[in-house]
């Protein structure tokens, strides 16, 4: 199944035919906020799975590119990214385990743009990436039993500000710096999330082509040592790090697009430069 908010943060399903609005499948469920609905129906999924299914199959579904499509996970209470978890040419071994957290105030939708800050950066990188939602409260994981925990996933764009002082919160928290959705899909619906291939096109030109079986530390490992460290709630997201040697520059007026195999319609994003800088691309 996928998930999704459209317009004023209904929530749909996203069916071959479009997308089906599903609230009043779910009017007697109580709460304030998108993200709020979202925690409320992954915690409550077993016993709503057939309610929005039945929803989903005798709604009419509406035309995808009538709709403004919304991030599936608004705001989580926890965005933790992976560093450095691909085996690539200039890191052909697995290395440290690295994480940082990244400011959920930053996630955007589809279609929406990111705003490059004034800031003294040598260079702005775009990092695909896919992205898990969390399903159940999780805390010192092993590896047997951590995709037991898993919701489901999506896809996610680590916009990075290279060369300023602070680490990684300073280079990865800027507003409209993390890019999500627009589909959450359910771990059933995902045969192997370390077999799924990762595209992203700049301005139409294909980009990063990687598989997620490149990773350093598969998803069950990689959960296990974040939970070692921070207790994970429904609806938090762990992004799974990106495979580096793809990447180039992106400053002003540029587009970009991350597909992910299966996960339907693709994450797309312009971006804005205020100072319209070019001196890093050569």
């Amino acid at each position: 199944m996928k998930l999704a908010f459209f317009n004023d943060y209904q929530l749909g399903v996203i069916t071959a035919d479009g997308i089906v609005d599903i609230s009043d499948a779910l009017s007697e469920l109580s709460y304030r906020t998108p993200q709020e609905l979202i925690r409320t129906v992954i915690e409550g999924f077993d016993s709503l799975r057939s309610t929005i299914a039945d929803a989903a199959e005798n709604g009419e579904a509406i035309d995808l590119a009538s709709v403004s499509l919304k991030a599936p996970v608004p705001r989580p209470g926890q965005l933790v990214c992976l560093a450095g978890n691909y085996i690539e040419p200039d890191s052909p071994s697995r290395g440290d385990f690295n994480a940082f957290l990244k400011s959920p105030t930053g996630i955007i939708a589809t279609k929406g743009t990111v705003e490059l800050p004034e800031a003294d950066v040598t260079v702005f990188h775009f990092e695909p990436e896919l992205a898990i939602v969390i399903g159940k409260t999780a805390k010192h994981l092993s590896e047997a039993d951590a995709l037991d925990c898993v919701f489901g996933y999506t896809q996610f764009i680590d916009v990075s500000a290279r060369g300023l002082p602070g680490g990684f919160f300073l280079g990865k928290s800027w507003h409209t710096f993390a890019p999500m959705g627009p589909a959450l899909v359910t771990a059933d619906e995902v045969t192997d999330s370390n077999a799924l291939g990762v595209q992203l096109w700049i301005n139409n030109t294909l980009q990063h082509d990687f598989s997620t079986n490149s990773m350093a530390r598969f998803i069950p490992e990689l959960l296990a040592e974040v939970t070692n460290v921070v207790t994970l709630e429904p609806g938090d997201v762990v992004s799974t790090g990106t495979h580096h040697e793809a990447l180039t520059a992106i400053g002003d007026g540029d587009t970009v697009r991350l597909g992910i195999e299966g996960f339907g319609p693709e994450l797309a994003v312009a971006v804005r430069d205020p100072l319209k800088r070019t001196t890093w691309r050569g």
